[in-house]
């Protein structure tokens, strides 16, 4: 979705909003990361108040996706901070996307990643290893399953079933 903003792309594809083929996040967000325009294939995870999966996922090499991780909504603390953002920056995500909370704010921003989350927060997760990989998942009122399409920019955060262009 090279420059193409969100909301061009819903003008162009009322057809797909109709159908439940194209949907639009709640804007609940809040935008982090040097990263503001970002789009790509998501790959999905649901946790909560636990980063341990987070961090195996942000490991690997993001290959230009989009980590859409359901941590419950939870505002009671950060599930990702600055340490797995610089790696996935370094390994090649585009996006990250969290139902919850994070930290390292700053860290964070100076990353050239796009990063959405509820809100930040001091305190740090718990190391259980407790979650769900490539599961559908609720976030922000829209069902998001592995492999849709997210889109992302300042203007909110569609999820496409495919690969959209304008």
């Amino acid at each position: 979705m090279a420059l193409v903003t969100t909301a061009e792309v819903c003008d162009a594809n009322p057809h797909l909003i109709v159908s439940g083929e194209l949907r639009a996040l709640q804007p609940i967000f809040q935008i982090y990361g040097r990263r503001q325009v970002f789009s790509g294939p998501a790959v999905t995870l649901k946790v909560f108040e636990d980063n341990v999966l987070i961090r195996e996922f942000l490991e690997e090499k993001g290959n230009g996706r989009v980590l859409v991780v359901d941590g419950g909504g939870s505002l009671r603390c950060a599930i990702l901070g600055g340490n797995p953002v610089v790696q996935a920056q370094n390994n090649g995500w585009v996006g990250i996307v969290v139902n919850g909370c994070i930290r390292d704010v700053d860290e964070i921003n100076g990353c050239d990643i796009g990063v959405r989350a509820l809100a930040s927060h001091p305190m740090k997760a718990s190391k259980k290893g407790i979650g769900e990989k490539h599961v559908p998942v609720s976030v922000a009122g829209t069902r998001i399953e592995d492999g849709d399409w997210i889109y992302a920019d300042t203007d909110g955060i569609l999820v496409s079933r495919t690969e959209l262009s304008v």
